[in-house]
């Protein structure tokens, strides 16, 4: 009888400690997220984020946006990037939460190539 004790509160401890554990998709996700919510992501799509514009508090961010030369048009931002990006997160959201780490990662590069270069 003692053991069904162990094994049942081993299984509820296992249960409530799972969610809170971060992944390191997890944390790209909400790093991504924090970028397509920035002042910048805002300044791209001419609109203001839910809450109003937050920064990335990124130690890596940039003071500016950086030149571009013609040949780097693809990491260029626009706003259906950046909306689709955050479809994206969305979507990489759901495969970490489903434990499916590599199509979380994957999602997650679709995303910041979508994104471009934010300033």
């Amino acid at each position: 009888m003692s053991l069904r004790l162990v094994l049942a509160f081993a299984a509820v401890a296992t249960a409530t400690a799972g969610p809170a554990l971060a992944t390191p998709c997890a944390d790209e996700v909400s790093t991504l997220e924090r970028r397509l919510n920035s002042s910048g992501a805002a300044e791209v799509t001419g609109t203001t984020p839910p809450g109003g514009t937050t920064s990335s508090n990124s130690p890596k961010a940039l003071a500016t946006p950086p030149k571009l030369t013609p040949g780097d048009k693809d990491v260029k931002p626009t706003a259906s990037g950046v909306d689709e990006a955050k479809k994206l997160v969305a979507q990489a959201r759901d495969e970490d939460k489903a434990g499916n780490a590599d199509a979380c990662r994957q999602t997650i590069m679709k995303a910041k190539e979508k994104a471009g270069a934010l300033p």
